[in-house]
């Protein structure tokens, strides 16, 4: 019969007893720190993409449709739609750049965007839940210093 022994009770981590070895949650970070720039400039190139391309899908239709009613309106329509995308994705990209190089602004900036990517349900929400519990972190915060 063999005897179960409470790691806990030994003094012993149940993490290290069982062969695994403890990372320093600098190092930890360092990696949710990267991660979430990527995250950042994926998820706002692809805002960036969408606005280039809806003002580029508006604009062929109202030249190929013949009415030059439509051939003046819907690249208007376009290009405030694009221009809104990119003004609204820009700042994600920028600061999932600098994130990536440690910069203290960017921090802020990317609590800033996930603040606000929050509202866009359900990537969104989760980009900025995941932005502010990495950024939030005190092991983060001294990154940043």
């Amino acid at each position: 019969m063999t005897e179960h022994t409470n790691p806990s009770a030994s003094g012993q981590d149940g993490a290290a007893s069982a062969g695994r070895v403890r990372v320093p949650a600098e190092h930890r970070m360092k990696k949710h720190i990267t991660l979430l720039g990527v995250f950042h400039i994926v998820y706002h190139a692809l805002g960036l993409f969408v606005g280039i391309g809806i003002f580029s899908l508006l604009s062929m239709i109202g030249c190929v449709s013949g009415d030059p009613d439509a051939a003046v309106i819907l690249p208007i329509i376009g290009t405030f739609v694009a221009v809104l995308l990119i003004v609204l994705s820009a700042p994600g990209v920028i600061a999932g750049i600098w994130l990536l190089r440690r910069r203290g602004w960017a921090r802020i900036l990317a609590m800033i965007v996930g603040g606000l990517g929050l509202m866009d349900i359900p990537l969104g929400t989760a980009l900025g839940a995941y932005t502010f519990w990495v950024l939030m972190q005190d092991d983060t915060v001294e990154l940043f210093d």
